[in-house]
């Protein structure tokens, strides 16, 4: 190895202890680690500007394939500003459909209409918590869901935390099906040029499979547990009305409107021509527009600080994909292999999934997307059967930790400022195995289907 390679190595491991640390904000461990390889391997080591040019990928917002899939497109390492505007936008609509009161209003019309029984109560918020997952990140299905679970415990007295964490699962799960469902998913899709219906196609069926099987597996681990909890009458004539979660009707149906019309333009993306970024626009000016003066408090709510997480972390990337580093690691794989398809697709789902439950999988998945496209080319197999490997591996795998995925941590601090604390062994005794499900059910599937 070449001193710039080293040099970009040790600035990728070290941002990935503090990231996993988390004692430093991660927006500030990826920024000033991406500094440090624009400055440092790219200006210093390589005296290459064209190499920092590239790394900042400024002019894919004046190229027609970001707004547009039917145009020829450059592919180059970089930031990856499709994945950003994307999440930047959906962040917006959905801060627009929380105002509204949406998702209490729909976690409300699905209490009520299981008569608020504990055990149809965890299996249908399971449900629901996959399917919009499908269509908004996991990361916010579970920061409102969480929320909304805790106050029908209190006002049932019921214990949320079974549910809460078979939500968390459920919801990387569902962002598994889809592109725009999971991080991970978003910077696969964007970065290899695939679009809702490919995923849907491909990690949607190994997702629903795979959900048939976790909600008996959950099912069996909390039936006892739940049935055990006894809702009285007067505490179910107490619970306020679904409709009472509306604050403004109006809002509430042009948000809706606004989630719906983004939800079909994901799904006939590949039909119409809209790339994600576009789509991702349209979302948020849209919900800009329909908020009026309200919509300086959105864009207040939106998350900068994952944003600028992503930004500093495609440059580190990009650090190792310019100076080989990545081609390294995908010649070691196909080595280790030996060229063996079977081999290949299991060592990156386990690894993928482990590491996934270890480290944010965000990271991961940035850092794999190049090394799957170098060892298809040098494997001579197709690039798609590696990528749905991959996503089932980053999506599911971090499901087995409380950090393996954002929306973990999220989950687990809803709960935990709730006063429900959901430590380590509570959260993995039921996570690890129902994580060990899914990717055996994967594994299989891929080998029927890709080999």
């Amino acid at each position: 190895m070449s001193v710039t390679q080293i040099v970009a190595l040790v600035i990728f491991l070290v941002m990935f202890v503090l990231v996993v640390m988390d004692t430093i904000p991660r927006e500030y461990v990826t920024l000033i680690a991406g500094a440090l390889t624009l400055i440092v391997t790219f200006g210093l080591l390589m005296r290459s500007p064209e190499a920092i040019w590239e790394s900042l990928n400024l002019t894919a917002f004046i190229h027609p394939s970001f707004w547009v899939t039917h145009v020829e497109g450059a592919d180059s390492a970089g930031i990856n500003w499709a994945t950003i505007t994307f999440i930047g936008g959906m962040m917006v609509m959905v801060e627009g459909l929380a105002k509204s009161g949406f998702f209490t209003w729909l976690c409300m019309n699905i209490a009520k209409l299981v008569k608020y029984k504990p055990v149809p109560l965890l299996l249908s918020f399971m449900v629901m918590s996959f399917v919009l997952a499908m269509f908004i990140d996991s990361i916010t299905v579970i920061l409102f869901l969480a929320a909304v679970t805790v106050e029908l415990g209190k006002l049932l007295k019921l214990d949320p935390v079974p549910m809460i964490v078979s939500e968390i699962f459920c919801a990387n799960l569902g962002g598994s099906a889809t592109m725009c469902g999971d991080p991970p998913n978003i910077i696969i899709g964007t970065s290899l040029g695939y679009s809702f219906f490919d995923f849907l196609l491909h990690t949607g069926l190994i997702a629903f499979v795979s959900l048939f099987f976790i909600l008996i597996y959950y099912y069996l681990v909390f039936r006892k547990t739940l049935n055990a909890e006894h809702i009285t009458e007067e505490a179910i004539a107490a619970l306020p009305t679904p409709e009472s979660a509306i604050k403004n009707k109006k809002d509430f149906y042009i948000s809706s409107a606004i989630f719906g019309c983004a939800a079909i333009l994901l799904v006939t993306h590949a039909q119409t021509g809209l790339t994600v970024a576009s789509i991702g626009v349209f979302a948020a000016v849209a919900t800009l527009i329909a908020n009026g003066r309200d919509s300086i408090e959105l864009l207040k709510k939106v998350d900068y600080r994952t944003l600028l997480f992503f930004m500093g972390l495609f440059v580190v990337v990009s650090g190792l994909e310019l100076t080989g580093i990545l081609k390294l690691l995908a010649n070691f794989i196909g080595t280790i292999s030996g060229g063996n398809l079977h081999v290949m697709i299991a060592i990156i789902l386990w690894l993928s999934a482990i590491a996934s439950a270890i480290v944010d999988n965000i990271p991961f998945a940035a850092t794999m997307v190049p090394v799957i496209k170098a060892l298809a080319a040098a494997q001579g197999i197709p690039v798609e059967t590696l990528a749905w490997t991959l996503a089932m591996g980053t999506d599911v795998g971090g499901s087995a930790t409380p950090i393996g995925a954002s929306a973990n941590v999220v989950g687990i601090s809803v709960a935990a400022k709730n006063g429900h604390i959901i430590g380590w062994g509570k959260y993995c005794k039921v996570a690890i195995p129902a994580t060990i499900i899914v990717m055996v059910t994967s594994m299989l599937i891929l080998f029927a289907r890709y080999v």
